[in-house]
């Protein structure tokens, strides 16, 4: 059984080939799901707390005027959207004449479901990593078995010499096997870590949604 790279690809039966494809197009496609995926959290981080020092002394000091101004300018931070987007949303209901809990529970309310937006925006290609650790493994099975028919189809035919002469065929075969674990395991791993750093992150944003609710009712709660 010869295991270099390129001869076994060369022996390979079209079929099989073609299964090596499609873990090598999972493995890419999970690949670039996870770079997106680190970037997205790693630059989201940074400015969420490049926002939260501007923004947290006008919270501190009642002065929510202007911390939606700072909000409001503020790009690509999910921690200035949730801010944003609560204060308005109280302002607004309190510019229409709602009482204080009215307004509250309002705010609360659209901050609930832009969590749901946010959540799904967070997931996005988190899919394609659960996918392909799920299925790798049977997609390089199923490799390894489509080899060993062809092998056997090759005992079949007169002058093949025997089971002999295909057993490094059904060898490589099996190593279809190994790579579907190969690009399985580590995305399992992966999808784990991230799906982890993700929800800690909606935590974070859900936190600060409902501090931001306290400190409205705190120093707006008796109008």
């Amino acid at each position: 059984m010869h295991l270099d790279p390129v001869h076994i690809w060369a022996a390979m039966p079209t079929a099989v080939a073609a299964v090596v494809v499609v873990l090598l197009m999972q493995a890419l496609r999970s690949l670039a799901a996870v770079i997106d995926r680190m970037l997205m959290l790693f630059l989201s981080t940074q400015k969420n707390k490049a926002f939260a020092a501007e923004v947290t002394p006008k919270l501190e000091s009642g002065d929510f005027e202007g911390a939606r101004g700072l909000a409001s300018k503020a790009s690509g931070s999910h921690l200035a959207s949730t801010i944003y987007l609560g204060i308005r949303t109280f302002l607004d209901r309190r510019a229409e004449g709602k009482a204080v809990p009215a307004a509250l529970q309002l705010s609360a309310r659209a901050l609930g479901r832009q969590r749901e937006q946010t959540s799904a925006a967070l997931n996005k290609g988190m899919n394609i990593l659960a996918s392909t650790g799920s299925t790798a493994p049977f997609v390089g099975l199923l490799g390894t078995v489509l080899g060993i028919l062809f092998a056997f189809q090759q005992i079949a035919q007169p002058g093949s010499g025997g089971i002999a002469t295909i057993g490094a065929a059904i060898g490589e075969a099996r190593v279809v096997t190994g790579r579907g674990r190969v690009v399985a395991i580590p995305t399992v791993l992966v999808f784990n870590y991230l799906s982890n750093r993700i929800a800690l992150y909606e935590a974070g944003l859900e936190n600060a949604g409902m501090e931001l609710i306290d400190r409205l009712e705190t120093k707006l709660g008796h109008g």
